[in-house]
């Protein structure tokens, strides 16, 4: 008997519906799985067969040869057991061939037949609603994951014997049920870090401030214990919070990642990936629509942050393979941090640097040009000093910082309108820096008195009118002024003739 169903396939941050066809028949022994299936799918045979006993099922004598179609894509993982399963089952006649109709089917299967949680279910569930069918069966773990997802139904079951049952009509499995928008929204600004914790460092929260509302990077230099750490923290407390879309988006890669938890639902906040200097791949992604923090900038190796500067030039990670490349969405603020010597205190008001000037030279050449050239805002970050520590008041709350940069993202989002992939005063093009950025007569003499005494390089020019754009928009300017130039240009500090 020949029957057909379907599964799903990741591919980058998405799903590929997969279709799987099963036919059993005579002239032959044992189970053949074609359709150019890695590893862990062809051992599909031995935990179905084992699923199989421990369910009060057993496998069919006869031949039974499995299709994974399309048969040019390569099948990855062990979610493929469950609809390869249910597969046999039905072409056995064990379960109605029209109930398997119009659904997709995803789960690892224990050899006890329990079902295993699996990465990727809510690109599967999306492109199970994209392919028209009405309903997707997975592992309960999932289920909360891919009820994101509208006009699917979601079954979440906990054994394979549960599966046949709710199929074949004799057992009851309840459609998960999405999460309420309301408690969604207030964990989108519930953080346990906030500004209103820090004593001094008004030019580091101002900066701080600009990045958040342009989308601008930013690199923080100063001496251990300035508190960088703690500043970049806070970061994500003053970003907007992430709209349906962009939640959807980040929860799909944490998905496919393995790292969306068995919780499930949408991610509330931003991500904030702070990795160790030997970065597992992927991180630069995890961070999309969120913050990546580099601590100590000059320990990551320099093809480690090579590799950086296509992502913060096209806002994308491209995996290349010999058949195939995979398009990794990476649109992300990068926070970075250092001393300014190997000792520290290069530059400090009250200790003194044991650094050589070729020492500090070396040191601070680790990081290359065209990176630094990359990052929009350069900021030096001073030791607060035990009176400002002192200050019994609070300093300006989180709360209200995130206010005004979301007023500046709503300027920047109607100038944008319209315009794909463009969403912040960061992501402009030369064009649109004609167009949006030109400054008054003043401060255009004020930029090129200041290209020529630091003698910065054009793409430096291009983040001082990006950042001076969004310096206005906070203050809810239209023209950018000398004000907002000499601002602009002073958050440059790496250029300049004492670094």
């Amino acid at each position: 008997m020949f029957v057909r169903t379907f599964a799903g396939a990741v591919a980058g941050i998405d799903a590929v519906a997969v279709t799987v066809e099963v036919n059993i028949a005579g002239g032959g022994l044992g189970m053949y799985l074609v359709g150019l299936p890695d590893n862990a799918v062809k051992e599909s045979e031995q935990r179905i067969r084992a699923a199989f006993e421990n369910s009060g099922e057993r496998m069919s004598g006869k031949k039974v040869v499995v299709s994974l179609a399309p048969a040019d894509l390569r099948k990855e993982g062990a979610g493929f057991d469950l609809p390869i399963a249910v597969g046999i089952l039905a072409a056995m006649g064990r379960i109605d061939a029209g109930a398997v109709a119009g659904t997709m089917f995803v789960g690892e299967l224990s050899l006890d037949g329990s079902l295993k949680p699996v990465r990727g279910v809510l690109p599967v569930a999306v492109r199970a609603r994209s392919e028209g069918l009405r309903r997707v069966v997975l592992p309960a773990e999932n289920a909360a994951e891919a009820a994101v997802v509208d006009g699917i139904e979601v079954i979440g079951a906990t054994t394979l014997r549960q599966v046949v049952g709710y199929l074949n009509g004799e057992a009851e499995i309840a459609p998960a049920v999405p999460a309420d928008d309301e408690p969604f929204a207030a964990a989108a600004t519930h953080y346990a870090e906030d500004f209103a914790d820090v004593r001094g460092q008004t030019h580091v929260k101002r900066a701080l401030e600009i990045a958040a509302a342009g989308g601008h990077n930013v690199i923080m230099v100063g001496a251990p214990g300035s508190g960088k750490t703690m500043l970049a923290r806070r970061l994500p407390t003053i970003l907007p919070p992430l709209s349906r879309e962009e939640a959807l988006e980040t929860t799909k890669i944490h998905s496919v990642a393995g790292k969306a938890g068995v919780t499930g639902g949408l991610m509330t906040r931003r991500p904030f990936r702070a990795p160790h200097h030997t970065p597992r791949p992927g991180e630069v992604s995890l961070a999309h629509n969120g913050v990546l923090f580099l601590d100590e900038l000059p320990e990551f190796g320099r093809s480690v942050l090579e590799v950086l500067r296509q992502p913060l030039e096209e806002k994308k990670i491209v995996v290349s393979r010999a058949r195939y490349s995979v398009e990794y969405p990476a649109n992300f603020t990068l926070v970075a941090a250092m001393n300014p010597c190997p000792c520290g205190y290069y530059n400090h008001p009250t200790r003194e640097c044991t650094c050589s000037p070729g020492a500090v030279h070396r040191y601070m050449g680790r990081i290359s040009g065209p990176l630094m050239d990359r990052i929009d805002l350069h900021v030096e970050v001073t030791p607060v000093t035990p009176a400002e520590l002192s200050r019994a008041e609070p300093g300006e709350p989180s709360a209200a910082i995130r206010e005004r940069v979301v007023r500046a993202r709503e300027v920047q989002q109607r100038r944008f309108r319209g315009v794909e992939g463009v969403h912040t005063n960061a992501m402009m093009n030369a064009a649109m820096l004609r167009e949006y950025c030109r400054p008054d007569a003043a401060g255009a003499a004020l930029l090129e008195r200041a290209m020529e005494r630091l003698s910065l390089s054009a793409r430096a020019y291009d983040r001082i009118l990006k950042v001076a754009r969004t310096i206005a928009d906070l203050a809810g300017r239209e023209q950018i002024t000398a004000q907002e130039i000499a601002e602009a240009v002073g958050y440059r500090s790496l250029d300049r003739g004492n670094w």
